[in-house]
């Protein structure tokens, strides 16, 4: 028994054939999208008219009292916003506008590694050294380097006076 495919054009209804190109279209904002972009398929033909009826937008963020910190995203018609420059034309008035720099994603903690548990414990790692890593450490101190030694990172040596420090080891004689 064998099973056969058939793909549908989401906008026609039609089957889409073998030789057709199938078109994917993803919605990623409409007022009637509820949970997230979705994914249609549709025959070329049925989607050429898309770029024909695109729309000049403009998409601003809005950040007043009424947001409550958070700004308000707002599209309109390129026409329309440009409309509001009153004193120059909206051209010049973007080209010699203040850049603003893409707001860094924050690192979340859940992305940073742990390392006051056994399996990150005695890592190399730029941030500084919490108590809870160094007592590992300290009181764990054969096991750390053999798990640092077979995953090829440097060992925790407590002779050396800046690892003694980092950890809270010994002070090296």
């Amino acid at each position: 028994m064998g099973k056969k495919t058939v793909h549908i054009s989401d906008f026609s209804g039609e089957v889409l054939r073998h030789e057709d190109d199938v078109v994917r279209v993803v919605v990623l904002e409409h007022p009637d999208l509820v949970a997230g972009p979705v994914q249609l398929e549709a025959r070329p033909v049925e989607v050429e008219s898309i770029d024909d009826a695109a729309l000049d937008v403009a998409v601003v963020e809005i950040y007043d009292r009424h947001g409550n910190g958070e700004p308000r995203r707002v599209t309109l018609t390129a026409a329309e916003f440009d409309e509001l420059a009153t004193d120059v034309p909206m051209a010049q008035l973007l080209r010699t506008a203040e850049r603003v720099k893409p707001a860094r994603a924050p690192r979340r903690a859940a992305d940073r590694p742990d390392y006051s548990t056994p399996e990150h414990a005695g890592k190399p790692h730029r941030g500084r050294v919490t108590d809870e890593e160094a007592r590992y450490v300290r009181e764990n101190l054969d096991e750390v380097n053999k798990r640092l030694a077979d995953e090829g990172l440097r060992q925790i040596d407590p002779a050396d006076a800046e690892h003694a420090a980092r950890y809270g080891l010994p002070a090296p004689a």
